[in-house]
């Protein structure tokens, strides 16, 4: 049988055209590995050479090659002259990948690995042969890069290949980024019919090679000399200036705004569980930034059980962390606010003896030092709208959650049997009480509730900053001011309050300080309630008005 089989395997091997068909589909790659070992004997002039003809038979497969030897990372390794990248790992050992497969390799000391020497000539003819190959990209991401890295640094050369590029670039976006480029090399033209045109062009550019560029050209020295010669260019650079100028105070402003509306964000899912709370049983709970702290820690914890899944450990973290900062809100109403209604001082005692319990349980398990939540990569970055205006993901993905969230609350308390009994007890408890309607549970409830919605509102806090025992003591304060600004009980109120806090608060920072703006808003919430004691949307019953 094994004769039989060796014997097929033959005949197949000497198959007319197979044997030559296997080697044509080798000798690429052969070639390939050949040229990249010459890199390591070649001198710095031949090398050159090397490059062009690692870049018409290797294409965009050379692009890391060709990357991590500008960046100094390209070495052979000295034992069987295997070309590789490394990069130095935390124990001091090196990690290699192949040049050409990106295959991993074991690690290596120092000693046994050699760098493949470059000097600035060789730069430039790998940044140059980098664009080339990255301009000839399938990805438009990738391109659109490549034209951002070509316009930094603008020569004859890649003025060319730009030219080529547009011929057959098809997103607009990077045609009109091409076409920037283009117009700021013209910008150092002898003609000045040719540098009027090139103002023209980009005056609605905000990049800052753009307005660095203008500037320059309106620059006068130190003995009153303009940079350009030519009035009429120099007017046209002006006005292409202020053109921009008024764009970029329209951008900064919706900047301002966006980063405005993502604290009103936060402070309203930190709000909202205390409105709920406040509003409902009228206590004053000082732990209730130690809910949102608990739902943070627990976002922490998911990732710890499950490193693996980072990507998504976060929608476990949101139930899980409902669930525990609901369960601990229901003990403590269980264990101890049950006992002290109508006794709002000490009520307010009780909960902030148990909100440094809880930090200091949180410090005896995690210990006092911060924690780091793994932000997922979905949630890092920026959409980048244009030269002066980026939105990160992470501050949008929570602007959107915190709607949903108050969507999701709002749906509980208008259409299900339990807000029908916690909007009851909050206008009238004692005539709730009297038609039929359990208090005690609803408080438990009503208490869960706003503690679970802490909860949430830490896990979406865990991805803008570090998890701490004190990570809700800097929100209990600003929660209070928008539950008190809105109308105690009051979600509309607390929506509104947040985000009008959060808007003013962002805007009033460049002008006066973070600080000083915490003291005017606070100033301004102190006021507005001595003319409007119950809030913006004042509650609604015979009892909220007795």
């Amino acid at each position: 049988m094994y004769f039989v089989r060796s014997l097929i395997m033959l005949c197949i091997i000497y198959l007319p055209g197979f044997s030559s068909s296997v080697l044509a589909e080798d000798a690429p790659q052969q070639e390939l590995s050949v040229n990249l070992q010459e890199l390591i004997t070649a001198s710095l002039k031949a090398k050159q050479e090397i490059l062009l003809k690692l870049e018409k038979s290797g294409g965009q497969a050379m692009i890391p090659a060709f990357e991590a030897m500008l960046e100094g990372d390209l070495y052979y390794r000295k034992a069987d002259s295997i070309v590789v990248i490394a990069s130095k790992g935390s124990n001091g050992n090196y990690s290699l990948v192949k040049a050409l497969s990106g295959e991993a390799l074991s690690d290596v000391a120092k000693k046994e690995i050699k760098k493949i020497r470059v000097n600035n000539a060789l730069r430039i003819k790998l940044r140059t042969a980098i664009a080339r190959l990255t301009l000839a990209s399938d990805d438009p991401a990738l391109r659109k890069k490549a034209v951002k890295n070509i316009s930094n640094k603008l020569t004859d050369d890649s003025i060319e290949l730009l030219k080529q590029a547009k011929s057959t670039e098809t997103v607009q976006s990077i045609v009109t980024a091409i076409d920037s480029a283009l117009a700021l090399y013209a910008l150092d033209s002898e003609d000045a019919d040719a540098r009027l045109q090139a103002i023209n062009d980009i005056s609605g550019d905000l990049s800052p090679a753009v307005r660095n560029k203008l500037n320059l050209i309106v620059e006068v020295d130190d003995e009153g000399e303009y940079a350009e010669a030519d009035a009429g260019v120099r007017a046209a650079a002006v006005k292409a200036l202020q053109r921009i100028e008024s764009k970029i105070k329209v951008y900064k402003f919706l900047e301002q705004l966006f980063f405005g509306i993502s604290l009103g964000s936060v402070l309203l899912l930190a709000a909202t569980g205390l409105a709920i709370t406040f509003g409902v049983m009228g206590v004053i709970n000082m732990a209730h930034g130690e809910m949102i702290m608990l739902g943070a820690y627990t976002t922490y914890v998911i990732q710890q059980l499950l490193p693996n899944f980072v990507e998504y450990s976060i929608f476990l973290a949101i139930p899980a962390a409902f669930i525990v900062a609901g369960l601990v809100g229901v003990l403590i109403e269980r264990g101890v606010i049950q006992f002290l209604h109508g006794r709002p001082l000490e009520t307010l005692l009780a909960t902030f003896g148990i909100s440094l319990i809880l930090q200091q349980t949180v410090r005896t398990i995690f210990s006092p030092l911060n924690r780091q939540v793994i932000t997922p990569e979905w949630l890092s970055g920026s959409l980048e709208v244009n030269a002066v205006l980026s939105l990160t993901y992470n501050r949008l993905y929570i602007i959107l959650f915190a709607l949903l969230v108050f969507a999701f609350l709002q749906l509980i308390l208008k259409k299900t049997s339990l807000g029908l009994h916690v909007r009851a007890v909050s206008q009238n408890r004692n005539m709730a009480k009297a038609i039929g309607i359990r208090s005690g549970r609803v408080d438990a409830l009503t208490f869960g509730l706003g503690s679970g919605i802490a909860g949430v509102a830490g896990v979406a806090l865990s991805q803008l900053t570090n998890v701490g025992p004190n990570l809700g003591q800097a929100y209990i304060i600003d929660s209070f001011m928008v539950t008190v600004f809105g109308g105690v009980g009051n979600l509309w109120g607390t929506f509104v309050g947040g985000f009008t806090l959060g808007i003013a608060n962002k805007f009033l920072e460049p002008v006066t300080g973070a600080v000083l703006a915490n003291i005017l808003v606070l100033v301004f919430i102190i006021l507005f309630i001595q003319k409007r004691p119950r809030g913006l949307f004042p509650q609604k019953g015979r009892a909220a008005e007795s």
